[in-house]
């Protein structure tokens, strides 16, 4: 035993480590450990032995270098058209959440999440999916919705929880619900979308489906015990499942340390169950979606889950009812990454396929389109104006034939 570790009246007291921000460290060094350049991640083989995939653990895909170029192996075969689509998916997606979050300053709503800086993460694999394909998401892949063509008037019904609201008032604002859009309904209880995803995807296997899940979850919410339920049944099973880990760097008051542990990433947390895992620049558009792609493709050739974490950062607060200057350090910066917005316009013009003119007019487009649809969706009231839904609505869509007892109840609840 070392004498430093005894006291003269024997051994010293345990302890704890009790993760901090790294205060010191530059905000660029905190939120790019295992920064690659871009291009420099060799791409696997669909096949390749999950040892081998475990050496690039503390690489990073990305596929965007700093002039706009797209390099190396995982340059995905998008079309100009395409990528300008990706782009107009995004700027709705910050432009809708600028809108809610003024809805809600101005006591229209009751509550609101934004994805500011994650906007690329969604929109970018929604794409690189297949219709059909399950997604079981967490309250900011708002993009998901956005960029499969999911009205975005009926996404601002349900929040607001007006008589239009198609989920009549019974969901927290921005806790989406579309089987027809491949969007399976958000759970207010971090963690139990990772489990309820893996087994869609072993019913989809089962029953002869060619459809795949794909499973989202916050760096923070990983620590929870349904997630590693999850990648066990994965792994044993084999299932065809992405799971996705979205290292913003925060939960709601802590640093990504508590959940990511003594790992040096959150990908070596799929090595532990033996499930090929990558890193990836959440950034950057292409390199998501040739990632995306990637694990879609080994998930339909029978070859299992594959589980990214996907780097990024909250730039903005955890919720409309967060207040993170009393926990963030103050020297936070946005985007150390880039902005994805900035990252793909910066794109389409190097290969000259933009330009800020464009780019103004489609800003201006977008802006109107988010802004006519708000006034459309107030026009109909909101919770916050007295609109309450019919209390017996809460019986309707549970069972097929309403037990004795449940009618009787929603008789009562009509006096």
């Amino acid at each position: 035993m070392d004498p430093d570790d005894v006291h003269a009246e024997g051994p010293a007291p345990l302890r704890l480590r009790i993760p901090e921000p790294v205060r010191a460290a530059s905000p660029k060094d905190r939120y790019t450990r295992h920064l690659s350049p871009a291009g420099e991640m060799r791409k696997p083989a669909l096949d390749e032995k999950v040892e081998r995939v475990a050496l690039m653990r503390k690489q990073l895909v990305r596929v965007l270098d700093d002039d706009g170029i797209a390099v190396g192996e995982w340059v995905p075969d998008l079309t100009p058209g395409q990528l300008r689509d990706g782009l107009r998916n995004m700027m709705t997606v910050r432009s809708y959440d600028a809108r809610l979050l003024r809805a809600h300053r101005q006591g229209k709503i009751s509550f609101y999440m934004q994805c500011l800086g994650e906007e690329a993460i969604a929109c970018a694999q929604q794409r690189a999916l297949l219709p059909g394909d399950m997604h079981f998401p967490t309250y900011r892949q708002q993009g998901l919705l956005i960029s499969a063509g999911y009205p975005m008037l009926t996404m601002m019904h349900q929040v607001l929880s007006n008589e239009l609201d198609p989920l009549k008032g019974r969901q927290l604002p921005v806790m989406y619900s579309s089987k027809e859009h491949g969007f399976f309904s958000i759970s207010g209880n971090l963690a139990t979308q990772y489990v309820q995803a893996v087994g869609w995807a072993m019913a989809s296997a089962l029953r002869g489906g060619t459809a795949i899940a794909s499973a989202w979850i916050g760096e923070g919410a990983s620590a929870e015990s349904d997630f590693h339920a999850a990648l066990l049944f994965a792994s044993t099973y084999q299932a065809p499942v992405i799971l996705n880990i979205v290292n913003n760097h925060w939960a709601i008051s802590t640093p990504e340390d508590f959940a990511r542990g003594a790992s040096a990433t959150f990908a070596d947390r799929g090595f532990g169950f033996s499930i090929p895992a990558l890193r990836v620049d959440g950034n950057d558009y292409l390199a998501v979606y040739a990632a995306s792609q990637w694990a879609a493709e080994r998930a339909r050739a029978n070859l299992g889950p594959t589980l990214i974490e996907w780097v990024t950062l909250r730039v903005g607060a955890h919720s409309t009812s967060d207040d993170p200057s009393a926990y963030r350090p103050s020297d936070h910066e946005d985007f150390p990454l880039g902005d994805p917005i900035d990252r793909l316009h910066g794109h389409l013009v190097a290969i000259g396929e933009w330009d800020d003119d464009r780019h103004a007019a489609l800003s201006a487009e977008v802006d109107a389109q988010v802004s006519a649809a708000f006034d459309e969706a107030d026009s109909h009231g909101s919770v916050k104006s007295g609109h309450i839904s019919d209390p017996r609505t809460m019986f309707d869509d549970v069972y097929a034939v309403l037990p004795r007892h449940l009618l009787e109840q929603r008789e009562q609840a009509a006096g």
